[in-house]
């Protein structure tokens, strides 16, 4: 069953006119590892998921190949917390869209794509988003296709009395990676092929999350699924599944 996976960071003594440089470091790390690097959007929240932002700033994404004459959209992080915390509260929240690649399967039944599944939640607050619902048709890597996908990953910043300080388990910074399925691949039955991709997207995993943790200086970080279950746990089962499978 697929989850939906975060990573919440901590910071001693923030205060809050500090949020901007840890958010623009975090934000900053994602192009070194699978990311891009700049903003797709950016809004804010007033005193809980349930208000209506106070701010909305959608930058749209980069379009074409490098040297073709396209014009680059997008912000750059620095650009897009500064617009955004100039609206300065501690009971407000600051989230930040940026484009994160991972190994996913093409052209699977009911697969709208996770970058446009990202895009119609733009407005939706956390608590209101639902999950993917997922196919039950188990599906072969000799009939997958598999390529870099972007997803749209959400960093958000949060304010001291936000949501009745939601910042002591969430984290000063949270990042939403969304669902954990290229992680993992459950509805999938692994080949070389397909477990060298899962491995792939797990490596990049954890080297962004070490590089936002060194780089906004964060002093402690939990890297967490909505349902409460250990992805390490849940990959370790994967992969003994499959070998267990091939002998």
């Amino acid at each position: 069953m697929a989850d939906t996976l975060y990573l919440s960071l901590w910071y001693p003594n923030l205060r809050l006119p500090q949020l901007a440089d840890k958010l623009t470091a975090v934000l900053g790390a994602f192009a070194t590892h699978g990311g891009e690097p700049r903003v797709y959007s950016a809004t804010v929240w007033p005193i809980d998921w349930s208000e209506s932002p106070v701010f909305q700033q959608v930058y749209g994404r980069r379009v074409g190949a490098a040297g073709d004459g396209a014009v680059e959209l997008g912000a750059e992080p620095r650009i897009a917390v500064a617009e955004a915390l100039e609206i300065l509260h501690d009971d407000y929240a600051y989230e930040f869209q940026i484009g994160w690649s991972l190994w996913e399967l093409e052209n699977l039944p009911g697969n709208a794509g996770p970058l446009r599944q990202a895009q119609g939640r733009l407005s939706t607050p956390p608590s209101l988003r639902s999950g993917s619902a997922q196919d039950d048709t188990r599906v072969s890597d000799l009939d997958a296709r598999w390529a870099r996908e972007p997803r749209l990953v959400r960093v958000t910043g949060f304010g001291p009395l936000f949501d009745e300080g939601a910042y002591e388990a969430d984290g000063h910074i949270r990042v939403d990676f969304g669902t954990d399925t290229p992680f993992l691949e459950e509805d999938l039955e692994l080949d070389s092929v397909g477990a060298r991709h899962v491995e792939e997207n797990v490596r990049q995993l954890v080297e962004l999350t070490a590089a936002v943790e060194k780089a906004s200086g964060a002093t402690a970080r939990l890297l967490w699924s909505e349902l409460g279950e250990s992805l390490a746990e849940r990959l370790a089962a994967r992969l003994s599944t499959r070998l267990g499978g091939t002998n």
